[in-house]
């Protein structure tokens, strides 16, 4: 049956506009964006099939376009169209981190360091300079490699902190595996890096472990 005999409230694009799209599966909101279906599948069966053969919406997201095109009711327009809108979705958050702008929503700062680290197939440390009101300075991907005491140096953090003039800091690190449990490495390095801070009076808000969830250590009572 297309979608355009089901009940009105049933019908994704309808649902969202009353419901909002929080209340939309995967497969409906990929089902928006692919607008059409195939040969006897509306395009919320596609959506489901395509949810099934990629193993869920992230790795389909991920996917390069070879990987994509070769799906069956996919192309190059729908793989650009994919990408314009991923990369709207990437600078719609970092709008929420311009120079000069507060932190003012925990929520919106995983989302941000979500957004720079997790893709990575890598580890990467990240820090963000602040001012005394907590005004974002800058956004650095600072060292890359295993993150260990060896890999993270003190030194450079607090060199790039005062050339910054910043006055607090947040550090995040990604795990490339997806689980974002804080390792014992991870906490030393944060004491470390907090005691020398701390003799030059930056203080050293939080540390988020960025996975498939996004872990802070202020939170866990780890700083």
């Amino acid at each position: 049956m297309p979608i355009t005999d089901w009940p009105i409230e049933k019908r994704p694009r309808e649902k969202l506009l009353a419901l909002g799209s929080q209340s939309l599966s995967d497969a409906e909101l990929l089902a928006i964006f692919l607008r059409t279906g195939t040969y006897g599948k509306t395009a919320v069966d596609l959506s489901n099939d395509l949810l099934e053969g990629f193993n869920g919406l992230r790795p389909l997201l991920k996917a390069d376009q070879n990987s994509f095109c070769k799906h069956y009711g996919l192309g190059t327009a729908k793989y650009a169209q994919l990408q314009a809108a991923l990369e709207m979705a990437r600078r719609y958050l970092n709008e929420g981190f311009r120079r000069g702008d507060s932190l003012t929503s925990p929520q919106e700062t995983r989302q941000f360091l979500s957004s720079k680290l997790r893709d990575y197939a890598y580890e990467v440390f990240a820090v963000l300079f602040l001012d005394q009101r907590h005004r974002v300075i800058e956004f650095e991907e600072m060292f890359r490699g295993t993150i260990d005491s060896a890999s993270v140096h003190p030194r450079e953090v607090i060199k790039r902190a005062l050339e910054h003039n910043a006055a607090a800091v947040i550090f995040a690190h990604n795990h490339p595996s997806g689980v974002a449990e804080p390792s014992q490495s991870d906490e030393r390095i944060t004491r470390k890096l907090k005691e020398a801070l701390g003799l030059v009076d930056i203080r050293v808000l939080d540390h988020f472990v960025v996975g498939d969830d996004v872990i802070s250590f202020a939170e866990r009572g780890l700083l």
